[in-house]
């Protein structure tokens, strides 16, 4: 009798058990379904414009610690894929958006050709490059560091050589790397 009444009470409290764990399963599932309809829907659809975009880094001294910090900017894709290199010395010599950045590199500066073999880009630029600011100790170290630091930026970019109207200038005459 007393087996019966051992045997009884397990039955009973395998059954609640199963019971509570089917429902239990039950829950979370609908739980997380319920997660997943609830996903976030964007307030307005991305248009192709912003799809055509991507964000990219450029390099400006700072105007009170004149030391180099990135600058983020949107710039079309299609034009990136073009010609990379020029699209973003361009941005450099037009200067920064952010109030509390300077601009490097010295006014009227064109860039005239870019190439790039193997990991190395080199930059060709009309002579008014070298109107940078000399009397700064860091001002030579700044811009060629702001140049350096923003085509590193692309993978395929590890070295930059400058050129000054196609022709090795004494102020730039190594290869520089991202310091």
């Amino acid at each position: 009798m007393k087996n019966k009444k051992i045997i009884l009470l397990f039955a009973i409290l395998l059954i609640i058990i199963f019971v509570v764990g089917f429902f239990s399963i039950k829950f979370v599932k609908n739980k997380k379904e319920n997660e997943l309809k609830n996903e976030y829907v964007p307030e307005q659809e991305i248009s192709d414009e912003q799809l055509r975009e991507t964000i990219v880094s450029l390099y400006f001294p700072d105007k009170e610690t004149n030391m180099l910090k990135p600058e983020a900017r949107l710039v079309n894709v299609k034009e990136l894929m073009q010609s990379p290199y020029n699209v973003l010395v361009e941005l450099l010599i037009n200067g920064p958006k952010n109030d509390k950045l300077k601009g490097i590199i010295p006014e009227n500066t064109k860039l005239l050709n870019s190439s790039l073999e193997g990991e190395c880009l080199t930059l060709d630029f009309s002579s008014e490059l070298l109107n940078y600011n000399k009397e700064d100790s860091k001002g030579k170290d700044n811009l060629i560091n702001s140049i350096v630091n923003t085509v590193t930026e692309l993978n395929e970019v590890n070295k930059v050589k400058i050129l000054i109207n196609g022709q090795t200038n004494e102020d730039f005459k190594d290869e520089y790397v991202r310091k």
